[in-house]
């Protein structure tokens, strides 16, 4: 099958950037470089081609339940809008439920759509939030991200020990500072 206009424009892209490096694209170890990084590319950027709704699935629930759910320790990986450098880490989602649920799977599904695109850390935690609310009509939402980013450890400041905390508290969580508290305190405890 011949891969025609998009693909192979970033192929041909790639190619001239690593000319551009100096280097020779015909040599064995980069011949299919070019292919790889697009490949790669466009798995890392997969979020652009989901929508929310498709990721739900239709997995809300009506419960009688308004007590908080939480998924921690969700591992995400994303791209650095500026300078395209690896950035991951842990997120934690809460939320408190007004009559609905959300299946459990779903969560670390929607961190994975919007990790997967162009990122700053600080839109993709209110992203995960904006999309638990709407999704759910919760009385409260709760989202923590802990992240590395390498565009910080491998140039610029070179701080291999940094680390990224952002957070997007909604509703209850930002107006009871008693929900916070209990949110936060529960993403510190060690597991087991």
């Amino acid at each position: 099958m011949t891969r025609i206009g998009i693909s192979s424009g970033i192929e041909e892209l790639v190619a001239r950037l690593l000319g551009l490096l100096g280097e020779d694209v015909s040599r064995n170890g980069l011949k299919e470089t070019p292919k790889r990084v697009e490949q790669a590319l466009r798995f890392l950027t997969k979020g652009y081609g989901q929508r929310i709704e498709e990721v739900l699935n239709g997995a809300i629930f009506e419960v009688d339940s308004s007590e908080m759910v939480i998924v921690r320790d969700i591992d995400f990986f994303s791209l650095c809008e500026h300078h395209m450098l690896p950035f991951f880490g842990k997120c934690h989602v809460a939320y408190l439920p007004n009559g609905r649920v959300i299946g459990l799977s779903k969560i670390p599904r929607l961190v994975e759509l919007f990790s997967r695109r162009l990122q700053v850390q600080e839109r993709l935690t209110m992203e995960i939030a904006s999309a638990v609310e709407e999704g759910t009509g919760a009385s409260g939402v709760g989202v923590v991200m802990e992240a590395q980013h390498l565009c910080m450890m491998m140039r610029g400041v070179e701080k291999q020990n940094a680390l990224a905390v952002t957070s997007a508290m909604r509703g209850t969580f930002k107006s009871d500072p008693k929900t916070r508290m209990e949110f936060l305190d529960l993403i510190r405890r060690p597991r087991g």
